[in-house]
C-alpha cells in the first residue's frame, strides 16, 4: 500500500532517479542497502527491509551522507550487546522523499540533518530540552533515550543505509539552507559530534578567556576544541598521541600535547603557571588506554582531576557503560572506575556528564556553519561510497594514520569512490 505513494514522492527529488536503481525487490519485499553488523569486527553491505512511513508523524529521508562515529566502534568491536543483523548509523543527513499525513512543517525535497537522539518533543525530559533522555522514544520503561542504529537505545534502524525513517519528523528534522547539498560534510557534523563537542564545553562552563584542556583528539575531542575556541577560550590544550589528530588540533590553534612523549598533567600545569586549566573535557570514554596499549578506563578522568584547577569544572561526553564484560579488570566489567574522588572533592571541582541533547545546540551551530564562522569538516579524511564501509570500519577502528573521520555516501554505491 505504501509503495506507490512513496515512489510518486521520489520523482520530485533531485538525484533520486539514479539511486532508485540501487535497491531491489526480494521475494516481493522492497529492500535497500545498509551497513549490517555481523559480529565483532565484521560488517557487510547487504539488502535489508526498506525503511518506510509507519506512523503519520514519520518522515522518510534519502540518506546522502552518514558518518562513521567513534561510538560505532564500541559496537563494531563487540563491546556492547548490539545484535547481529541490525545496521549502524546515527550521524545522518539527506533529502526528504516522503512525509506522513501528520507532518506539518517538513516537506518533500527539504534537506535535513537528523539529531542522533530520537525524541518525541513532548515528554517531561524533552520539554526541559533533555532530548537525549526522551521517555517516549525509549521502549524500555526503566530507561530513557533513543537513537538510530545504537545498542540499548531502541529498535530503530540506522542511517548508514539508503533510506531512514525519522519518527516525530517535524520535531527531529533540522532543515538546512540552499547550500546544504554542497556543504554536506559540514552540516552532517550537526547530527552528533559538533553538538556533542559543544555540550562538553557547555558542561565544563567554558567562558571567554578560559584555559581549557581536552583529553582525546578524536572527532568529538576536535569538535570540543573548536567549540572552546568559538566560546572564547584563550588557550585550548588537546591531549592525544596520534600525530594526524594532533596536527588537526594545531590547525585550529590548539596546543597539542602528546601523552606518549610527555606527562600530560605536567604539560598542562606548565601551560597554566602551575594552577591547572580552568576547565576540561573528557572525550575518550571507557576504552581509554595508555600509550603502550593497556586499557585503563579511569585514565582520562583521573588525569582531568589532576589537570584542572581548584574549583574547576569537567564536562564528560566520552562513552561509559553500566557494564563491560569485555573489560580487562573486574571493576570495569561492572562499569565502575577507581576514581580519584578524594582529590576531586578536595579541589572543589564539578563534573557534568552524559550524551548531548543535540537539539539544544544544533540550530545555532547550523547558523554558525551557514555564516562561515565554523567549518567542522576540517576533520574529514575520507568520503566513500557505502559499499566501502567494511574497509572504512577496519581502518578507523585501527586508528590508522590519516583516517580521522569517514563520511559514507549511500548514493555513491557502486561508483568505486
Amino acid at each position: 500500500m505504501l509503495v506507490k505513494p512513496r515512489l510518486r514522492s521520489f520523482l520530485g527529488v533531485s538525484g533520486w532517479g539514479a539511486a532508485l536503481g540501487e535497491g531491489g525487490i526480494c521475494d516481493g519485499e522492497i529492500v535497500m542497502k545498509a551497513v549490517v553488523y555481523e559480529g565483532p569486527r565484521q560488517v557487510s553491505v547487504k539488502d535489508v527491509p526498506d525503511a518506510r512511513i509507519e506512523r503519520p508523524t514519520d518522515v522518510l529521508v534519502r540518506i546522502t551522507s552518514a558518518n562513521i562515529c567513534g561510538s560505532d566502534l564500541h559496537m563494531y568491536e563487540g563491546r556492547t550487546d548490539f545484535e547481529p543483523g541490525r545496521w549502524f548509523g546515527h550521524e545522518n543527513l539527506g533529502q526528504v522523499v516522503e512525509v506522513g499525513t501528520g507532518v506539518d512543517k517538513v516537506q518533500v525535497g527539504d534537506w535535513v540533518v537528523l539529531p542522533f537522539n530520537i525524541a518525541c518533543g513532548h515528554c517531561k525530559n524533552c520539554e526541559r530540552q533533555l532530548t537525549n533522555y526522551c521517555l517516549t522514544a525509549q521502549p524500555e520503561p526503566n530507561m530513557a533515550g533513543a537513537a538510530y542504529g545504537f545498542a540499548d537505545m531502541g529498535p530503530y534502524g540506522g542511517g548508514q543505509a539508503e533510506l531512514l525513517r525519522v519518527p516525530w519528523g517535524d520535531f527531529n528534522c533540522l532543515r538546512l539552507g540552499e547550500d546544504a547539498e554542497q556543504r554536506q560534510s559540514d552540516y552532517v557534523m550537526l547530527a552528533d559530534i559538533f553538538p556533542t563537542g559543544y555540550h562538553a564545553t557547555e558542561m565544563a562552563g567554558v567562558r571567554p578567556g578560559d584555559q581549557t584542556v581536552i583529553y582525546g583528539a578524536g572527532p568529538v575531542g576536535l569538535m570540543a576544541a573548536l567549540s572552546a575556541t568559538i566560546r572564547g577560550a584563550s588557550k585550548v590544550m588537546v591531549v592525544d598521541r596520534h600525530p594526524d589528530r594532533l596536527r588537526l588540533a594545531e590547525s585550529i590553534g590548539a596546543i597539542a600535547i602528546d601523552d606518549s612523549k610527555v606527562d600530560p598533567v605536567q604539560a598542562v600545569l606548565e601551560q597554566t603557571m602551575g594552577l591547572g586549566a580552568d576547565n576540561g573535557c573528557e572525550c575518550v570514554g571507557y576504552q581509554a588506554h595508555t600509550p603502550d596499549g593497556q586499557e585503563q578506563p579511569n585514565l582520562t578522568m583521573n588525569r582531568l582531576v589532576a589537570s584542572v584547577r581548584f574549583t574547576g569544572t569537567i564536562g564528560c561526553v566520552g562513552v561509559f557503560v553500566p557494564q563491560d564484560p569485555g573489560a580487562g579488570d573486574e571493576l570495569a566489567k561492572q562499569g565502575k572506575l577507581a576514581f580519584d574522588y578524594g582529590m576531586f572533592w578536595f579541589k572543589g571541582q564539578q563534573i557534568g556528564s552524559g550524551q548531548a541533547p543535540v537539539k539544544k545546540y544544533n540550530r545555532q551551530l547550523r547558523d554558525l556553519i551557514a555564516a562561515g564562522k565554523a567549518e567542522p569538516s576540517f576533520i574529514v579524511s575520507h568520503e566513500l561510497s557505502l559499499d566501502r564501509a567494511p574497509e572504512a570500519y577496519e581502518h578507523f577502528d585501527k586508528r590508522d594514520d590519516g583516517w580521522t573521520k569517514v563520511v559514507l555516501h549511500p548514493a555513491m554505491a557502486g561508483a568505486g569512490a
